[in-house]
Parts: structure tokens; sequence; C-alpha cells
């Protein structure tokens, strides 16, 4: 078995990407179904709650809950978008949150992290998000995103093995 996962963006790795359970953009769906939670608002993928936790406006928020995360990523990377001031501030809690509730509310998902074992989880991309990820070529970059999924993995680790003794 490979020690690392270098990319979300395939067949079997992409449970770990935030636009799951989403294929593509023409909307078709992996079978799972997820309620990510954010300001009394329910989003169908961690993509969604994350650009919705980038303001403060609550029609804003509400609008989001309705869109593809293809859709959403775009709407919240526009220039009018009304960015809330401390967003470089929050915004690693606020995706931390919504990981946890994808993988600890959903027990499938849960199960598919804790299949990756002890695997390096790189979220390699060829976008330029060497935040959340690495850059596909160089392999550079922070990823933030792979770290809290296998933050997330440790938890659901620890909850497993205390289960069984």
């Amino acid at each position: 078995m490979k020690d690392k996962i270098e990319t979300f963006t395939k067949t079997e790795t992409r449970f770990l990407s935030n636009f799951y359970p989403f294929k593509n953009k023409e909307g078709a769906m992996y079978p799972h179904k997820l309620k990510i939670l954010f300001n009394g608002n329910v989003y169908s993928c961690v993509e969604n709650a994350y650009v919705a936790s980038k303001t403060l406006d609550k029609d804003v928020q509400r609008k989001i809950v309705g869109m593809t995360p293809f859709a959403s990523k775009e709407y919240g990377s526009q220039e009018d978008f009304p960015l809330r001031s401390d967003w470089d501030d929050v915004k690693l809690g606020f995706m931390k949150d919504f990981v946890e509730q994808k993988f600890l509310n959903h027990s499938e998902l849960a199960k598919m992290l804790l299949s990756t074992k002890d695997m390096t989880l790189e979220e390699g991309n060829d976008w330029d998000d060497t935040f959340w990820g690495v850059d596909i070529e160089t392999r550079e970059g922070q990823n933030n995103l792979g770290k809290i999924l296998m933050n997330v993995r440790s938890k659901l680790q620890e909850q497993t093995s205390s289960l069984t003794l």
C-alpha cells in the first residue's frame, strides 16, 4: 500500500475533498449525503459551509446553501463578495470544524478516512492553492487541509481503539 495520497481529485480519494459528495460541476453526486451545520444553515458539503463562513452576511450565507460547491467557490472568490475582516484569523478554525463534522458525524465517511491508516494525506492541486494543499508539480505548500484530515483521522483512531479496550 502506498504511504501517501497525493491528490483528492481521483475517484478513490474524492471523499477527502471539500467538494464531496459532488463528483462534477453538472451536479452528479456520490451516494453519501452530508449535513454540515453553520450559523443555523445546513450545507451539503464542506466547501459550501466554508464559503458561507467567509462572510457575516446572513442572506449571502443562506444563498450558498443551494449552490454546488463549484458555484459557491466561484461566488466566494468574486471581488464584491462581502468578506469578513478577520477572515485570515478564523479560516483555519472554520475548516477544522467543518471537516470534523464531515467525518465525525458520518460513519461511512469515518470508515473511509480510517481506511487510509497512517498514510500522509496531501491535497495536491494544479490551481495554485498552497495554503490548503501543495502544488502537484513541486509538492510545495502548507497542506493545511491534509493536516486537518490527518488530525481528524487520529481522533477517529483514538475513539476506535478506546472502544476495543
